[in-house]
């Protein structure tokens, strides 16, 4: 909940976008761990009012260096941002409104985290021309992901942006109705979630690894008449229409190539007109993006088109 409760409020104030705001979410929580809560906002003030005490480089590459990192998040430390009061005044309700269940130290590494995102984030940049091909653009997307994804050990830059292209193309196609997005790290299970979408009566699953634990989940889906729909790359569909089969669900499973299950549609928005491929694969982009700012606190999963 706490951490959910930090995602919430860095995505409404929009602390995630610029390194001042970071500043100001450091220093404020490293405040409060060393006086606790609740926080006086005047209190945090300089005497002229006009800055936010202990806001500068030196403040917040101190508590930087705690956690082992030495890079400057801000020449100035965001003292001369603007916005800094407005943003401490705003974060300091935030923080007296969970003080019951505070874990602070909790709270500064998940910002510290932020700080990791920061400095890591680069988006993934996409030169697109109108005489592109849909495929080819669909195809660039995940040639940047699964690039990036290489260079970041560990990481699930591929599956977090398959989901949420999936996601944006469902917003996309049924304006009016409300897609549930979530993170991509969000399980199914604590959520009692069917799958990743639910569109009708179909239980969508976007994975690029696809498991026997993802065969037992759509038998769910079959025994609680949905109807299970598997996305994944050309690899990972072959491998789901194997695993389907081997358990006799080859015929109750339906499973798409995710360039084929986006580009059809995109086929479908341009009216088969090749001067509206641009258009309509930014208008897809465009809806991934404000997905991703409002789910996931990673801005490097941001697609950048040029």
């Amino acid at each position: 909940m706490l951490l959910q409760k930090l995602r919430n409020f860095a995505s409404k104030h929009d602390f995630l976008s610029g390194k001042g705001s970071l500043c100001v979410a450091l220093v404020v929580t490293r405040i409060a761990v060393e006086k606790g809560l609740p926080l006086d906002p005047d209190s945090l003030l300089t005497k002229a009012k006009g800055q936010v005490r202990g806001l500068g480089r030196s403040g917040v590459q101190k508590i930087l260096k705690d956690y082992g990192i030495t890079k400057t998040l801000a020449a100035e430390g965001g003292r001369t941002s603007r916005g800094s009061i407005e943003n401490m005044q705003e974060y300091v309700k935030f923080l007296n409104q969970i003080e019951d269940f505070a874990d602070l130290n909790i709270v500064e590494s998940w910002w510290i985290e932020r700080v990791r995102d920061y400095f890591n984030a680069s988006p993934l940049k996409l030169k697109v021309d109108s005489g592109t091909s849909l495929r080819s653009c669909v195809r660039s997307v995940f040639t940047e992901a699964v690039k990036r994804q290489s260079e970041s050990h560990g990481s699930t830059i591929v599956g977090a942006v398959m989901q949420h292209l999936v996601g944006a193309k469902l917003s996309v196609l049924y304006p009016d109705n409300e897609i549930e997005n979530n993170g991509y790290s969000v399980a199914d299970a604590p959520t009692n979630r069917p799958g990743d979408f639910l569109i009708g009566d179909c239980s969508i699953h976007v994975t690029t690894a696809p498991s026997p634990a993802l065969i037992e989940k759509c038998q769910n889906n079959i025994n609680q008449g949905l109807s299970p729909l598997v996305i994944s790359s050309k690899e990972g569909a072959g491998m789901a229409e194997n695993l389907a089969s081997n358990h006799g669900l080859e015929k109750r499973i339906d499973v798409l190539d995710i360039e084929q299950f986006l580009v059809a549609n995109l086929f479908e928005w341009t009216g088969f007109q090749g001067q509206a491929r641009k258009e309509s694969f930014q208008n897809l982009i465009s809806k991934y993006n404000q997905i991703v700012s409002e789910c996931e606190t990673n801005p490097s999963l941001q697609i950048m088109l040029s």
